[in-house]
């Protein structure tokens, strides 16, 4: 495309945006504003522009009528679409031009005080909505109409061209780069919302790898039951018919090929040069020993069985492994929201459901927190997915004293993974 079409293009082809100036602004008055400074810049213009065309500058009051309702009027479309607003004033400055031409040389020319004011405020309509380019086009056409009037008609020339041309290049600059600054400020804050959503995701999938990593464990273990179980009952068991031996001897190699590929799918899942973590997986009995850890940070925790959880027999491994982890991330959260403050940690039973409570106090005194609420929240986000594995659900929230809770219910015979409650 050749620089002249170009040059047009700029001209005559707006951006689809035609929301007005503070559209996406928050407060009512705001957005509100643009249409009363409008309002009022027409209300004053129009009936100002008519008086001194016709008798400042001897103009006929119809073609002055029509002058004024065009330069003026036009800033009401302005604040939609404002290069068209000015395709309409600019050559009805040129009529207006030559309709006043010696017609008063004590009056400025050819640039009245209405119009002159019109096309400024038009200039910062433009500034704020079109492209650079269209704006660096339109002060072209303004500068080369000024310099026409100041060389061409310099027995009439009083300054006023030289004043158009620089206020309305500085207006459109200006205008230009705040809008600019205000794109840069949206697109940041926008960037930095897609960021949030995108940690928040990341967070929780390396949640569910680290909860995957753990239940290997589990599963490794009950997998290797299986293999041993399978390979000794030709020797436990005597009399077995060949078929059976065969069969056992088909159990054991499938356990042990599902062993190999969950080691493989834990090396998929651990973090890139992390070391297998080879410390047997915690459970219900390691809870006084994580009471006196946090007990050695500060944190009172006391720890209450239910009666009838002993009677539930043995835990699954892995609803005693989810419980141990929700306690341990509670704890956490009241060492570094609550310093100093106590907690209970209560064991329940109940329709086939292992319940684990944490509920803490209000810090003691004005003890400041370790770590502030504008954290990751990391710590609900795993509770909330190891509660989900298990079906079960969780609610926490702060207790009427000042200090915070934590409910799970788990499932004893989970089955699938269903939905919790925050």
């Amino acid at each position: 495309m050749t620089p002249w079409k170009e040059f047009l293009r700029a001209l005559t082809e707006p951006l689809d945006d035609h929301r007005p100036p503070l559209a996406t602004a928050r407060r009512r008055w705001l957005r509100a504003l643009p249409y009363a400074l409008v309002l009022a810049a027409v209300g004053s213009l129009l009936p100002t522009g008519i008086v001194t065309l016709t008798r400042s500058y001897g103009v006929d009051p119809s073609l002055a009528t029509a002058l004024a309702v065009v330069q003026s009027g036009a800033l009401a479309l302005g604040l939609t679409r404002p290069l068209l607003a000015w395709q309409l004033v600019a050559p009805s400055v040129l009529v207006g031009a030559v309709a006043t031409h010696g017609a008063a040389a004590d009056q400025p020319w050819p640039w009245p005080a209405p119009t002159l004011l019109a096309y400024l405020f038009l200039m910062v309509l433009l500034a704020v909505r079109e492209r650079g380019r269209t704006l660096l086009a339109v002060w072209v056409v303004t500068f080369l109409g000024c310099s026409l009037s100041w060389t061409v008609f310099n027995a009439h020339f009083d300054g006023t061209s030289v004043v158009v041309a620089v206020l309305s290049g500085a207006v459109l600059l200006l205008g230009w780069s705040l809008r600019g600054r205000g794109e840069a400020e949206r697109l940041l804050a926008e960037q930095e919302q897609i960021s949030e959503t995108e940690r928040g995701r990341r967070t929780l999938l390396e949640e569910r790898a680290r909860i995957a990593r753990e239940l290997h464990d589990v599963v490794a273990h009950h997998m290797s039951v299986i293999t041993v179980q399978a390979d000794s009952a030709p020797y436990r068991i005597e009399g077995l018919p060949p078929a059976a031996v065969a069969e056992f001897g088909q159990i054991a190699a499938a356990a042990r090929g599902s062993l190999a590929e969950m080691r493989r799918l834990l090396g998929v899942l651990r973090a890139d040069g992390g070391a297998p973590d080879k410390a047997p997986q915690p459970g219900l009995a390691d809870l006084p020993k994580l009471l006196a850890t946090a007990g050695q940070a500060g944190v009172r925790a006391e720890l209450a069985v239910a009666d009838g959880v002993p009677e539930l027999g043995p835990v699954p491994d892995a609803v005693a492994l989810s419980a141990y982890r929700i306690v341990q991330e509670a704890l956490a959260n009241v060492v570094r929201h609550a310093p100093g403050a106590t907690a209970e940690v209560r064991l329940s039973a109940a329709d086939g459901a292992l319940a684990v409570s944490v509920r803490n106090g209000p810090p003691p005194g004005r003890a400041a927190a370790v770590e502030t609420s504008g954290g990751t929240g990391q710590g609900l986000v795993g509770m909330r997915e190891r509660v989900r594995l298990l079906a079960g659900t969780l609610d926490t929230g702060p207790t009427a004293d000042g200090g915070y809770r934590v409910s799970a219910v788990l499932p004893l015979d989970g089955t699938g993974p269903g939905e919790s409650t925050a």
